[in-house]
């Protein structure tokens, strides 16, 4: 029961506006003698703490047995005692209740409470009511292990908030680079995470600045920047937490995310421009090696091509050459064995061959006339024409002639003949 009902139930009213505070009967009588009003000048203490324990005794049933005589000065004087020591005895127990309950606290779902006796732990406590010994025996601390917090390094609640001390490091190749990122933790040990962390959110401030400065100090500018940055994340989250398990801070880190990672600001047009360079080489090196694997198969087909060629005519020439040393062999015994017909055979042949491709004009010259005529645009062309034919049968054409006009020109003919001179010439030879 409140203190305050306790006193509103027995009579007593806490306020000092109560127009009656300190004004009992017998006190306003009193002051009424002493030519006083009721209700002005201090209130008798002596008098309202008579008041309060008859009111109190009255409360648990004791009467009081003070009826105003002389005799009984005593006894009224007695049971005041006895009510003096009943009310200490009542409002003692009463502020024993207090106290005790003062011990009782809860603890919500998600959270722990971790319960020290004289300073030292004691015990953790699950989510719930629960109770513990009051000051100045135990005391209590929730902690919220559900809770996912996070750690910034390099920038305050925005990237554009930079903190150059914590953004800017050295990488492997001596070039500065700025990083911003944060850090996501959870709380696996409440008693490790209270008891040895007197500011738990700086340490592992400071913990993942360590970390990522030997991650990055270990690593190209180029690899943070572009390929490796989920690479370093990852390794810094592993390095952090073997740190803080050798602190035994009762940490755990869930993520680190980058939030931004980039040169200098100073530095920041002539990186760009050198990454431009960069891109650029790489594209013309990449059209360089576009037109290589261009001009590279093309020339290595068209050596192939003449390879395959020459080994061709290597191949028809020796099939010719062999050929023709067969065809002489075989010649040469057919001579040793009539020798006149061999050489008119070959005679024939041989002008056969040079008449196939050459065209041989006979004139008659018996007639007298001088004039001649002869048509050699007709002649070309069935030359021409005789030719197409050839490539196209693969087979000599036979022998064409062409009359001339009879209209007192003499007559012209066009034939493969054997020169009868060059016969008896032959036959002279023989017969030598």
């Amino acid at each position: 029961m409140p203190l305050s009902s306790l006193m509103k139930r027995i009579g007593l009213k806490p306020t000092l506006n109560d127009p009656e505070w300190g004004s009992g009967k017998k006190d306003g009588n009193k002051q009424a003698q002493e030519g006083k009003k009721p209700g002005e000048g201090p209130p008798d203490l002596d008098q309202l703490w008579r008041d309060f324990n008859q009111r109190l005794n009255g409360l648990f049933g004791q009467k009081n047995r003070n009826n105003g005589s002389g005799g009984g000065g005593g006894n009224g004087n007695g049971g005041d005692m006895r009510g003096a020591g009943f009310t200490v005895g009542a409002v003692g127990a009463i502020a024993a209740l207090v106290w005790l309950a003062s011990g009782t606290f809860i603890v919500q779902e998600g959270q722990t409470g971790v319960v020290f006796t004289f300073g030292k732990v004691s015990h953790v406590t699950p989510a719930g009511l629960n109770w513990r010994w009051p000051y100045p025996f135990q005391s209590d601390q929730i902690v919220n292990v559900s809770q996912v917090r996070t750690v910034e390094v390099g920038y305050r609640s925005n990237v554009k908030n930079k903190q150059p001390r914590e953004a800017l490091m050295l990488t492997d190749d001596e070039n500065i680079i700025d990083i911003q990122f944060a850090v996501q933790y959870t709380l696996k040990n409440p008693v490790a995470w209270i008891v040895n962390n007197t500011d738990a959110e700086e340490t592992v401030r400071q913990v993942a600045e360590t970390s990522i400065r030997e991650i990055v100090g270990k690593s190209k500018m180029d690899f943070v920047l572009y390929e490796g940055r989920e690479k370093v994340a990852f390794e810094t989250q592993q390095l952090m937490q073997q740190i803080l398990d050798r602190y035994a801070s009762g940490a755990q880190i869930t993520n680190v995310t980058m939030q931004g990672v980039q040169p200098p600001e100073q530095v920041q047009a002539a990186f760009d421009d050198a990454v431009k360079a960069g891109q650029d080489r790489e594209r013309q090196k990449n059209e360089g090696q576009a037109y290589a694997n261009k001009v590279i198969p093309e020339s290595r087909g068209t050596a192939s091509r003449l390879t395959q060629d020459a080994e061709a005519y290597r191949s028809m020439v020796v099939e010719n050459a062999e050929g023709n040393a067969a065809r002489f062999k075989s010649v040469q015994a057919e001579y040793q064995k009539a020798p006149g017909v061999t050489r008119d055979r070959m005679y024939l042949d041989t002008m056969q061959q040079i008449f196939t491709s050459t065209s041989k004009v006979m004139i008659d010259s018996k007639t007298g006339n001088n004039l001649l005529y002869l048509p050699l645009d007709k002649l070309i062309a069935q030359a021409a024409a005789a030719d197409a034919a050839a490539k196209a049968n693969a087979a000599p054409p036979p022998p064409t002639a062409v009359m001339l006009p009879s209209d007192g020109m003499p007559s012209v003919e066009i034939s493969r003949q054997r020169d009868s001179r060059s016969r008896e010439s032959s036959r002279d030879r023989e017969s030598r």
